[in-house]
């Protein structure tokens, strides 16, 4: 089949987070199957440097845009980028500006890509070449089946919703500047309470609707996960599947990651000590093999759970009983907070204020336990890269995080099939049972619960073999192939 896959970010040309990887893994995952998929992103500087084998095309005749079309870094998927230097060529990621502040004009930057992707997806770029199935992929692309509607070449499309709290939300007016036509403006399309709605647009007119585990795609339809657009979910249940991601164990695997101290594996877990060792010393914390140390990854927002986290774990540090890695970044008030909490505990609590690849590949491999007490979590990849690296994970039962842990109660320890940690429900002090769960089991004598339930983990397969399937199911559905 003939795929193109549009995403604002791609690792490692753009990542600010999950969407990120899987707009890279996923597509590698279906170009392994053979089939000829190309990916589409905004030309931002950091995409144009990390490309392979760049070179550059026209766009559409008389169009204010270009392509710069190469290959993702270490796979034979193509890439075409959207040069429009207007849009697209400036500092800082892809939405935000060097201080922090999203763009101003985000709406007619993420607009203007819809119109290119648009573009391409009839092959109105002239490349000889358009997709038989086009991937949409979160807000950001929200707009493109409405350029579509109606165009005789349009391609059965599929949105994936990564993330249902970031809708691409902007004032009403603004839809005369980006061109679009009067009659969308209404409940049935991208009238969102007096704004405009890309997320909308991207629901109500493709063709088939995804999100990115089972569990979230049951939880988006009720009010309480679905974000004022449950009523729209539930409206097309009958096109909504969850797929759960997968995760690229040619980047996090154990047995070969070139971020980590020393290899371990299931069979060999003597280089998970090494590795725990190194990341104390990185993070200037002493070393003490007999300490459970825990790490967290992630963004320092209401979403993750973070006040939660340093809540909970604040009396533990004060006792000695754990240490603390935290590595993140976000609002200002949850950095403030955890950097008073590593200055009150500074023997057992270290912070790193910023995205750091190595270090969060380092905290995976050198950490006992993962802290992931999201209040609600689309798919969330950390606690799966955790469970590979014999890290288990602390999560709370939501989204993806329900679809991937299996909690260590007494039945599931008795059978020998737990991987982590669960709990419910959204408190501090739900939180605390369960580190307290997870440090009893730690300093069992011997350790040999422990070490199953790490083993468990690690041989756990989440890899995109049976997620990328499960696309081709949904793409051949589209192509009314079976």
């Amino acid at each position: 089949m003939r795929i193109l896959f549009a995403s604002s970010e791609a690792y490692p040309l753009a990542k600010t987070g999950g969407l990120g990887d899987v707009s890279s893994s996923l597509p590698a995952a279906l170009k392994r199957r053979r089939h000829d998929v190309r990916l589409v992103l905004p030309a931002y500087p950091r995409a144009v440097s990390r490309l392979a084998d760049a070179t550059r095309l026209p766009g559409p005749a008389d169009a204010p845009w270009s392509l710069i079309q190469g290959y993702l870094p270490g796979t034979s998927v193509m890439v075409y980028l959207v040069d429009w230097p207007m849009y697209f060529e400036r500092d800082g990621d892809p939405y935000r500006a060097t201080d922090g502040s999203d763009w101003p004009d985000n709406p007619h930057r993420f607009a203007a890509f819809a119109r290119a992707v648009a573009a391409l997806a009839v092959d109105e770029a002239q490349l000889g070449w358009a997709p038989q199935v086009l991937h949409l992929n979160d807000w950001q692309t929200g707009l493109v089946p409405v350029f579509l509607r109606g165009h005789p070449q349009r391609p059965p499309t599929v949105f994936t919703i990564h993330n249902l709290a970031y809708q691409g939300l902007f004032p009403g007016s603004i839809r005369h500047a980006l061109g679009l036509p009067e009659d969308l403006w209404n409940l049935d399309a991208l009238e969102f309470h007096g704004l405009l709605s890309f997320m909308k647009g991207g629901l109500i007119f493709s063709d088939l609707i995804t999100t990115v585990s089972p569990t979230y795609a049951r939880e988006i339809q009720a009010p309480q996960s679905g974000m004022g657009l449950d009523g729209v979910l539930r409206a097309r249940s009958a096109s909504l599947h969850g797929i759960l991601n997968g995760v690229d164990y040619r980047e996090w695997n154990p047995e070969r990651d070139g971020y980590l101290e020393a290899h371990y594996s299931a069979d060999d877990l003597s280089g998970k000590a090494l590795n725990k060792a190194a990341l104390q010393r990185d993070l200037h914390l002493p070393v003490r093999e007999d300490l459970p140390l825990i790490g967290h990854v992630g963004r320092m927002v209401e979403q993750k759970g973070i006040d939660l986290l340093l809540e909970a774990c604040a009396p533990f540090l004060a006792e000695g009983r754990m240490q603390l890695a935290l590595v993140g970044s976000g609002e200002r008030r949850f950095e403030d907070a955890a950097r008073a909490l590593a200055a009150a505990h500074p023997q057992h609590c270290s912070v790193v204020i910023a995205y750091n690849e190595t270090l969060a590949h380092r905290i995976e491999a050198g950490s006992d336990a993962f802290l992931m007490p999201s209040r609600f979590e689309p798919c969330g990849m950390n606690q799966m890269y955790s469970l590979r690296y014999g890290t288990p994970p602390i999560v709370h039962a939501t989204g993806g995080l329900v679809d991937t842990v299996i909690d260590a109660n007494p039945v599931t320890l008795r059978e020998g099939t737990a991987t982590g940690f669960c709990f419910v429900p959204e408190s501090a002090a739900a939180l605390t049972g369960a580190i307290e769960r997870a440090l009893g089991l730690f300093n069992e004598p011997g350790q040999e619960r422990w070490r199953k339930v790490m083993r468990n983990g690690m041989v756990r397969d989440f890899g995109w073999n049976q997620s990328s399937a499960a696309y081709l199911d949904l793409y051949r559905s589209l192509l009314g192939k079976t």
